[in-house]
């Protein structure tokens, strides 16, 4: 509990001896007062209520425990102090005696105070506290409009997740389908959902049962006539979504909120052919939907500050961390983290290897490296990405794909086809591949590409600067444009979409630490020696020219919002 920050509730508090007594909230202080005037009188005695021993096990017992934790930790949190030093102040108040253990606490305490992790942490508190502030939004009076009924057009995986989500959080939910067959499993991916959440123990069967019936299915718009707010969620197909938004124009009533759940789309293109422009808004929320924290909230200049306030009321009632954004192919997340497999791509074609890379990049504490990633999302859907930004940013793409084809031609999608970037047995465990290298030669020899000496000698500190260094200059360019409103809504979406670690504080709070002319001057030599992909943009330039924060706010830049 103490290494992972896990809560509990009262009663188990109580049954491990955390706490001596479990009241209501009428008689807490009443109690509280009672229990400390018997341990003056001594009625109680203070020293066991105080530093209790009595449910440890023998000394050798607890050493045996304490060192299992040790060996646990450094594998589970090799980049972080504090749970190793969380150890050391157990043991010494067990060996050493309880006021021993005390004062070993207060003097770690100060210590990690003052170090990276703890500022960076402290940043990250309160950075996701600050998401929800917007100026000019949430600052001039607006109040949430009760949003009550959902509807949710495409019962896919997105879909079925943001269904299982708002029925989770007492929402009434339409989910509508092509066909009996797609609504037939849509509402069965619904269910498997909240079966997960029953087996985790976090609902009981008459409360899965419960939410259930919230969610009904339909096969046409009749229903949505009263919806609240309508979440597009079908394949990135642009008519399609502009027939889509069209046809609700028809059957929803004029407050209607119309969402998108699109990535990467522009947000005019699928509004173009409605009269609907101030209502029409991004929800993209991330996969899996009902477990993932985020939620990307992108308006359009519009986009009615209404609608924006009555979806982060939305977020907050499901439970999600929302950060407002302006509208762009990629919005802010996916946006920044473009370059980031751009970059693996770019080594592993002048000869660095692929599984090296992704080592590297766990290491430095990413739950899994590009190519890893790429094999879960799946290579169509990186390929159909991957061009998208070439067609918006084709000045700073790095524009091979062709490993990425020639692995497709030979029906090696990702992990659905248990063949990518690695191999995967019955469970999804991923094994290296031998066979990849061949695949690499002939990408290198069709594009003309010869292994670069230099970059072949690059440290593994070296490997995640050019790989995460390209995506700092991306944020900037999020912040410059006006996409982001500040850098600290970047860190909680670089942590809550992507999972870059949070005891860094997010990718922007990251750089600073290590000082925008530090990462400017290494993009810039990079640039010299490789090309345009790695030139520093006009806000990172400025910034490390001035000495300043990559956090200080931006002058004259205009928001997309």
């Amino acid at each position: 509990m103490m290494l992972t920050s896990k809560s509990i509730k009262g009663r188990e508090a109580h049954e491990l001896g955390l706490v001596d007594v479990i009241t209501s909230a009428n008689e807490l202080v009443n109690t509280a007062c009672s229990w400390a005037l018997e341990i003056v009188e001594k009625q109680r005695p203070w020293f066991k209520s105080l530093y209790r021993i009595d449910r440890l096990p023998d000394l050798v017992e607890v050493k045996d425990v304490l060192r299992f934790a040790r060996v646990q930790t450094k594998k589970k949190a090799p980049n972080v102090q504090h749970p190793i030093v969380c150890i050391d102040v157990i043991e010494e108040g067990i060996v050493s005696g309880p006021r021993a253990g005390l004062m070993k606490e207060l003097l770690s305490a100060k210590m990690l105070e003052q170090t990276q992790t703890s500022k960076s942490l402290r940043h990250f508190f309160f950075a996701q506290r600050a998401t929800s502030k917007i100026p000019n939004v949430t600052n001039i009076g607006l109040t949430p409009r009760k949003i009550k009924k959902a509807a949710i057009v495409g019962g896919g995986l997105m879909g079925s997740g943001i269904a299982t989500v708002l029925i989770l959080n007492n929402f009434k939910v339409i989910l509508k389908e092509v066909n009996e067959q797609l609504l037939s499993a849509g509402i069965n991916r619904v269910k498997g959902n909240l079966q997960s959440f029953v087996r985790k123990g976090q609902l009981t069967k008459e409360d899965r049962e419960t939410k259930f019936s919230l969610l009904s299915g339909v096969l046409d718009y009749e229903q949505f006539r009263d919806a609240d707010v309508v979440i597009e969620a079908v394949i990135e197909d642009v008519l399609l979504k502009q027939q889509i938004f069209s046809d609700l124009e028809k059957y929803c009533h004029h407050n209607c909120i119309f969402a998108t759940n699109t990535s990467t789309i522009d947000l005019n293109l699928i509004g173009q052919k409605t009269g609907s422009q101030d209502r029409i808004v991004g929800t993209h929320f991330f996969s899996p939907a009902h477990v993932m924290p985020l939620l990307e909230i992108v308006g359009t200049r519009q986009t009615s500050s209404q609608v924006i306030v009555d979806l982060l009321d939305v977020a907050k009632k499901i439970r999600k961390t929302p950060i407002v954004v302006g509208n762009c192919t990629g919005f802010a997340v996916n946006r920044m983290f473009f370059p980031y497999s751009q970059a693996a791509s770019f080594l592993v074609d002048y000869g660095l290897d692929v599984y090296h890379i992704d080592h590297v990049i766990t290491q430095f504490g990413m739950p899994m490296g590009p190519f890893r990633l790429a094999d879960l999302v799946g290579f169509g859907v990186a390929t159909a990405t991957r061009k998208q930004y070439f067609q918006s940013y084709p000045e700073r793409c790095y524009k091979s794909m062709l490993l990425l084809q020639i692995l497709l031609e030979d029906n090696r999608t990702g992990e659905s086809s248990r063949k990518g970037f690695y191999v995967y047995d019955d469970k999804r465990k991923a094994s290296r591949d031998p066979d990849l290298r061949k695949y690499i030669e002939k990408s290198r020899s069709m594009g003309g590409v010869m292994q670069n000496p230099k970059l072949m000698k690059l440290t593994d500190n070296d490997i995640v600067e050019i790989i995460l260094f390209p995506v700092v200059n991306e944020a900037c360019r999020v912040l410059d444009e006006g996409i982001a409103l500040k850098a600290s809504d970047l860190d909680v979406a670089s942590v809550m979409g992507m999972s870059f670690p949070s005891y860094r504080g997010g990718v922007m709070s990251w750089a600073d630490s290590l000082g925008a002319k530090y990462v400017y001057d290494r993009l810039e030599a990079w640039s010299k020696d490789y090309g345009q992909f790695f030139k520093p943009c006009e806000y990172l330039a400025a910034r490390a020219h001035q000495g300043a924060s990559l956090a200080a706010k931006v002058d004259g830049a205009k928001s997309r919002l």
